[in-house]
This record gives C-alpha cells, sequence and structure tokens, in this order.
C-alpha cells in the first residue's frame, strides 16, 4: 500500500483533479488487470491506447489514473493526473511504488544488437562463482539468486522490472545483470532506474522495422548512455564504429575494451577451436569454453566490468574460464556421431557471418558447412535477402525454412529470403517450409565430419505461427534427427 503523492514523486505533473492523497495498492497499465484501489496508468501503445479504457479501469475500481488527456467525463471520488508522458511517469511510479529498488543494487545494462544475453549471462555466473548472490534479468531466463523465472521479452515492462528488482533485494542479492533492448529504451520501460554501469556490444541491422532508419536505432541506443549518472561507468567496444558515439554525451566514466585498438580493456586471441578460446587478457593466458572471436569480444566485456566492480582480475578470469556458453548461443548438440551440430540464436546479417566466419576459421577445409536458416514474419523485412546471402557466403549448403512467421505467409518470408541468393549458389540452396524437414534434410545431407548450423531461434523452446506458439526446440530437434539419420 502507497500513498499516490507520493509515488509520483519527480513526475512531472500538468494537473490534478482530486484528492493527492489516495491510497495506492497496486499499479496496472491493462484495464483487464484492474482491481479496488489500484492507480491506472494510461499508456499510448502501438496497438491499442490505454487512454480509451480509463472507463472501464474505473469500473473495475481505479481510485486513481495518470493519463496525458483527461475523459470526457471525471468520476468522483477518483483522482485523475495530467502528465506528458504516461510511459515515463509509469516507470518513475513503478520504482517509487517498490522503494527505488535499483538504488539497493549494483546494476549493470547491457545493450547492443548482438552479445546481450551471453555478457548478462556470464556476469551472473561469474559473480555467483565470486560467492555473490545475483540478479539476472534475460532474453532467456529471469533469475533471482536460486529462484528461476520463465522470461518472456528481453527487457520487461517498467513495472515488472521494478518488482522483480525490489525481489531480488528482499533476496539478499547484491548485483543485477540486465539486458537492455532498444524498445526498452524508446518505450521508457527503464526510465528512472539507477544504473551503475552500462555495455554497449555492437550495433548492426536490426529492429528497422520498428524504428525506422539505422540512424534512429543508433540514436536510440545513445539515449541509454546519455542517461548514466556521473557516478556510473560506461564500457564500450571501440572496435564497433558506433563505439565512440556511445560516449559523446554520457556523463558516466568512460572506458573501453577492444581486439584491434588501444583501448582500457585489451586482449589477443592466441588459438580458437571447436573446443574453445585461449586469450592473452593482461598479460594473462587464459583458456575458455566459449567459441569464436565474437565470444572473445563478450568474455573481455565481462572482465571489465567485474574489475570495474572492484573484483580481482585473476580471480574473475578463472570464474569466466569455468563458464558455459548461454543456451542456445553457439552451443554444440553432443550425439553419437561424428557430425558437429551447433545451434546458435544469430537472427541478424551481421551475427550470422560472425557465426559462419568462426566456423570457417575453425574448419579444415575437408568437411561440409550446411545450414539451416530462416526469418521472422511481421519484422524487418530488409535483412531477409542479406540473411541468405551471408549464409551461401560462408557455406556449402543452405536450407532456407521457416523461423517463426507470425501472421506472415512463411513462403512469402523464404521467397524475399531468396531474393539475396546469387545465381551461382542456386544449386546448393534449398526451400522447406517445415522447420523440421529442414534440419532432418540437413543431418541426411552431412557425412562424417561435416558440421551443421541451425540459425536463428537459440534457446527458443516454441514456433509462432499465426498467433499461437506451437512447441519447438531447435536443439531438441537436432540432437533427434542426427540420432535417427545416423543410426
Amino acid at each position: 500500500m502507497a500513498v499516490l503523492k507520493d509515488i509520483l514523486y519527480t513526475v512531472k505533473l500538468l494537473e490534478v483533479s482530486g484528492n493527492m492523497d489516495q491510497e495506492v495498492k497496486r499499479i496496472a497499465f491493462n484495464s483487464n488487470d484492474v482491481a479496488k484501489g489500484d492507480l491506472f496508468i494510461a499508456i499510448p501503445g502501438t496497438r491499442y491506447d490505454g487512454h480509451h479504457f480509463m472507463q472501464d479501469a474505473t469500473s473495475f475500481g481505479a481510485t486513481s489514473v495518470i493519463c496525458e488527456y483527461f475523459p470526457a467525463k471525471l468520476e468522483k471520488n477518483v483522482t485523475y493526473v495530467k502528465v506528458d508522458y504516461s510511459s515515463i511517469a509509469l516507470s518513475i511510479v513503478a520504482s517509487n511504488f517498490y522503494d527505488n529498488p535499483s538504488s539497493k543494487l549494483k546494476l549493470l545494462g547491457v545493450t547492443g544488437t548482438n552479445g546481450k544475453t551471453t555478457v548478462v549471462s556470464l556476469l551472473h555466473g561469474v559473480f555467483h562463482k565470486l560467492g555473490y548472490k545475483t540478479g539476472l534479468i534475460s532474453t532467456v531466463v529471469i533469475r533471482i539468486g536460486e529462484e528461476v523465472i520463465e522470461s518472456t521479452y528481453t527487457t520487461p515492462d517498467a513495472l515488472q522490472i521494478n518488482k522483480l528488482l525490489a525481489s531480488m533485494v528482499q533476496a539478499g542479492c547484491t548485483h543485477c545483470f540486465m539486458e537492455v533492448s532498444s524498445h526498452a529504451i524508446s518505450q521508457n520501460r527503464i526510465t528512472g532506474l539507477d544504473f551503475d554501469g552500462g555495455i554497449f556490444t555492437n550495433i548492426t541491422h536490426e529492429h528497422l522495422d520498428y524504428h525506422g532508419s539505422f540512424e534512429e536505432y543508433i540514436r536510440t541506443k545513445n539515449t541509454f548512455f546519455n542517461g548514466l549518472s556521473k557516478y556510473a561507468f560506461a564500457l564500450v567496444n571501440i572496435d564497433d564504429k558506433q563505439g565512440k558515439t556511445m560516449l559523446q554525451n554520457t556523463k558516466a566514466r568512460k572506458i573501453t575494451f577492444s581486439l584491434k585498438n588501444v583501448s582500457d580493456y585489451k586482449a589477443k586471441v592466441i588459438s580458437n577451436t571447436f573446443q574453445g578460446l585461449e586469450m592473452n587478457i593482461n598479460d594473462k593466458e587464459v583458456w575458455f569454453k566459449l567459441i569464436g572471436t565474437f565470444n572473445a569480444y563478450n568474455i573481455l566485456a565481462v572482465y571489465g566490468v567485474a574489475v570495474e566492480f572492484g573484483e580481482n582480475g585473476e580471480d574473475v578470469l578463472t570464474a569466466i574460464s569455468e563458464m558455459d556458453a548461454a543456451s542456445g548461443r553457439f552451443e554444440q548438440i553432443r550425439s553419437g556421431s561424428d557430425i558437429t551440430a551447433i545451434v546458435d540464436y544469430a537472427h541478424t546479417p551481421d551475427a550470422l557471418k560472425n557465426v559462419l566466419q568462426t566456423i570457417k576459421s575453425i574448419r579444415t577445409g575437408n568437411e561440409k558447412v550446411i545450414v539451416v536458416v530462416g526469418c521472422g514474419g511481421d519484422r524487418d523485412k530488409e535483412k531477409r535477402p542479406l540473411m541468405a546471402s551471408v549464409a551461401c557466403k560462408y557455406s556449402d549448403k543452405v536450407i532456407l525454412t521457416s523461423d517463426n512467421p507470425r501472421s506472415e505467409d512463411p513462403e512469402t518470408i523464404i521467397r524475399d529470403m531468396q531474393k539475396g541468393v546469387g545465381p551461382i549458389d542456386f544449386k546448393k540452396t534449398l526451400s522447406m517450409v517445415d522447420r523440421e524437414e529442414a534440419i532432418k534434410t540437413a543431418c541426411m545431407l552431412a557425412g562424417n565430419g561435416d558440421i551443421i548450423l541451425v540459425a536463428g531461434k537459440g534457446h527458443e523452446n516454441y514456433q509462432e505461427i499465426k498467433g499461437a506458439k506451437h512447441p519447438f526446440n531447435d536443439k531438441d530437434v537436432l540432437g533427434k534427427m542426427l540420432n535417427l539419420t545416423r543410426h
């Protein structure tokens, strides 16, 4: 239970109608979730505008409403608060309602197109090994100490974030490592959070269906670093040409990491095999279970964060060396065959290129590389031909298939991908709408020593078709098909 005027602290108020001493039992921004004594926040969304449901909310028992404009009829005994942006108000009010939990944790946000999940997962694991009780908010899973909660979005809504952070504080967590998506930044879901640090991994072609242009996508990411306080640090990958852009207007302490340029945290890859990476970090040679140059960047980012948080460098490197890859991130599927089978979440052209270049750098040249890849429906269409083009360039056989078609016709998505297949690559390309059949075909085509990459879905355990989620897991299907075709 809270008092309205208290949880409105630092919210810019334009107009108030009613009693500011109104008690608030809970906060809701979906009218269907409202109960007696709740605060309803009307938020304009991409599909629905919460302002159209203010009357529903008060009929369900809401005693206070935050909105960007008042309804035509003001209900008796209901307090209405007008603000500029109700999404910003939601974030601030949620933080105040849960007693500002982000200020009681060391909160680290990771943003970038690729690498977010691996970095936060590694950080969570490393700090656990170093003896801390930690929280994790990621695409794959949410963790509050030992408790595991299923994750639905890369970054939850502001209400859920603050509720999770409050649970972490209550459970005795000292740190939280959190993915920060561009959607979350744009929709003000992280406004009001007290971040102790932020990481920029990289930025490539992604989410242009939402942001409209690559420039706007970059600007959105930059907003996260501009919002960091002078007491926080901003750790950026300066091998990415947008790395320095992220530091231009931040008040935070500026720190860099790199494999190629002069930086605060510098490393060199000594060897890269399907068994792991050997790297030189701070003049120490360390072997890691993770694979690929892209993971070398992730490891370096994790090392930098831990040291900035005051941990001993050698202890940190030892802890990272014991860590496995995050679920569905260059994850090798073990079976009774001598085929190397890999599942990876790569769903952007650059991420797919990174994975395939890693495979190319490790392979002997005598084996075939077979790629199964699709593109999601209702998302950025510009990347579809690029995905197919990258797959063809770095592999011997490509099977174009469904990813999560959502409301789109999967055959239409595949036709868009086929536009990226050049004349010389037609013969090595197959198209199969059924993803399970595509994976089975890849296993049948593979011989001893060959490499199969199933890309795009990674950790996901469903396939979304026509608005419904059907059970589907690339790792399970690939393992089953390998065993069927090899025995």
